[in-house]
């Protein structure tokens, strides 16, 4: 579960770095990423399983976390607009933000 800390920590820190350069998608697809590796350290915790994809991931989080699954729901929506349109600063800000609040989360189950 430590490598899963190591990598929420590294694509925040990166998300954090491609967000100052105003590379706006970039950032959101790092802070999205930081958001899922999160989620997938929630539900092990909570399960003792990892999911294998997007679609059980969801439905994982939507059991065990429905907080948490409905905002990822809401971010996921806006994280797949990067993959053919430009993200504002303040989209990529918006998963960047939740992407801290969830690594706390994390950091407190530690």
């Amino acid at each position: 579960m430590e490598e899963l800390i190591k990598n929420i920590k590294e694509f925040i820190d990166s998300g954090n770095e491609n967000l100052a350069k105003k590379r706006y998608n970039a950032a959101a697809s790092d802070f999205f990423k930081s958001i899922v590796i999160s989620c997938d350290y929630l539900i092990y915790e909570e399960i003792k399983t990892l999911p294998k994809n997007h679609n059980e991931r969801f439905s994982l989080l939507k059991k065990y976390f429905e907080d948490i699954y409905n905002k990822v729901s809401e971010l996921f929506e806006t994280y797949t607009k990067s993959y053919n349109l430009r993200l504002l600063e303040s989209d990529a800000k918006k998963i960047g933000e939740y992407a801290h609040e969830i690594h706390n989360v994390v950091r407190d189950k530690k």
